[in-house]
Order: structure tokens, then C-alpha cells, then sequence
């Protein structure tokens, strides 16, 4: 089984380095551990800073866009890199260093296992909080895209807007062709269920920003939910076949 780590920067220059050099370590600790081979690639987003220079210099396996597309686009690139090189696997892990490749495992195995065919790395589940929780308003905020996502869908997901996750191949295809642009963690989240896809949460590690800036820095306005919330409740609508 090949496992594909889609791994999306913007300007991420003073993390970008050492989140590649983590997981060259854990490939290399753990390359007899495990049942499957993993690969990166690095997803550029047409960063302004350093970050096109230290991939290409340190010959990181990537993808420069040449303008940035946002979140969303940046991972769908990815998601079109893991279809047309046949991965079996693919996995979202932040650029900035704050998900634990020690954690790997965790969301891979469920798909491996056949148990589900998306997985998402929780820091919330009930009993077996991670240690980093973020902030009590992006707390707060979750809970409620929680609720709303549990009301179009009838499915509790406690952390919706992680960006640790993996999905098999059939995901994959589908990812490829089509994965919101605007809110794309809850809003393909929803998007998944409508279409019938079984969807596990596991507890993972996760890790305080080092450095550079979320892109998600206007998580608790009061418009970031407004738009998000309706994005969610519109997601809710679909038709199984949309």
C-alpha cells in the first residue's frame, strides 16, 4: 500500500524545513514498522516568502502554483497529484509543524483496517483530548460547526476543522474532481456523508505553530462563522448524488 502526504504551504518559511526533516526522520525509524511506504509531496500556494526557494533547494518533491489558490485548491492539487500517481492512501498534514507524523498510524490504519473510508485526526474526542487544544473562542467556534454539521447529517464530528485526515482511494477520485474551495474541512466533511462515505475519528497529537501565521487567523469573527455556518447548512442540502 502506497500512503501519499499531501502537505499544503503558504509562505510557510520558517516551518516548511523542519516539517520535511520530521517526517524523513519517521520514515526512516519506521520503515520496517509499518505495512505501507509513504511519500510527500509539498504543495507550494504560491507562496510570497522563502518557501519555493527552500524546497527547491533542499530538492523537496513539490508543487508550485503559480498564483494562490487558497486552502482548498492547494489541497485539491494534491488530491490530483495522489489520483494520477495511483496512491492507495492519501493523508492532509499541515506545512506549519503542528501535526505529529508520530500520529500517522492512527488515521491510516482505520482505512487499512477497512473500518472507514475517511478519517479524521481529533483533538477533541471525549476522553482522549489532545494536549494542544487551541484557543478557548476557536474551541467554542468548533462546537458550534459541530453542532450544525451534526444537524445536517445526524453525524457527530468533534473536530471539524482538522486538517489531519486521510481517505482512501475512491476519496481520493472523488477529492480530484471536486473539494471546496472556501471551508473545505467542514464543508467536504458534510459532503462525504451525504454521499453515504463512512467517516471515523481517532485521536492524534497535535502541536502549538512555531512559527509564520494561521490562514485561518479570522476564525472567531463573527463573519468567518456566518460564512462558514451557511456553507455548512448549503452542504447539508446536497442530494446523495451531487
Amino acid at each position: 500500500m502506497r500512503v501519499l502526504l499531501i502537505i499544503p504551504a503558504y509562505n510557510e518559511e520558517e516551518n516548511i524545513l523542519s516539517t520535511i526533516k520530521s517526517i524523513e526522520e519517521f520514515k526512516k525509524n519506521n520503515s520496517q514498522n509499518y505495512s505501507y511506504t509513504i511519500d510527500y509531496v509539498v504543495i507550494n500556494d504560491g507562496s510570497t516568502d522563502k518557501t519555493q526557494a527552500i524546497l527547491d533547494d533542499n530538492q523537496i518533491n513539490s508543487v508550485h502554483l503559480v498564483m494562490n489558490l487558497g486552502i482548498g485548491g492547494a489541497v485539491q492539487t494534491g488530491y490530483r497529484y495522489a489520483k494520477e500517481n495511483d496512491y492507495d492512501i492519501a493523508v492532509q498534514f499541515d506545512g506549519d509543524g503542528q501535526h505529529d507524523i508520530n500520529s500517522l498510524d492512527c488515521v491510516v490504519k482505520p482505512i487499512l483496517k477497512k473500518e472507514a473510508d475517511f478519517v479524521i485526526g481529533s483533538r477533541f474526542l471525549p476522553d482522549e483530548k489532545a494536549d494542544f487544544q487551541t484557543t478557548f473562542m476557536r474551541r467554542v467556534g468548533i462546537k458550534i460547526l459541530s453542532f450544525l454539521i451534526y444537524l445536517s447529517s445526524r453525524k457527530k464530528i468533534y473536530d471539524v476543522t482538522s486538517g489531519y485526515r486521510a481517505c482512501n482511494k475512491e476519496i481520493i477520485a472523488y477529492f480530484s474532481k471536486k473539494y471546496p474551495t472556501s471551508y473545505p474541512e467542514p464543508e467536504s466533511t458534510v459532503h462525504l456523508l451525504k454521499k453515504k462515505f463512512s467517516i471515523k475519528e481517532v485521536a492524534v497529537n497535535m502541536m502549538e505553530r512555531s512559527g509564520g501565521q494561521s490562514s485561518i487567523r479570522s476564525f472567531t469573527s463573527v463573519k468567518y462563522m456566518v460564512e462558514v455556518s451557511i456553507a455548512i447548512i448549503v452542504s447539508g442540502f446536497m442530494r446523495e448524488g451531487d
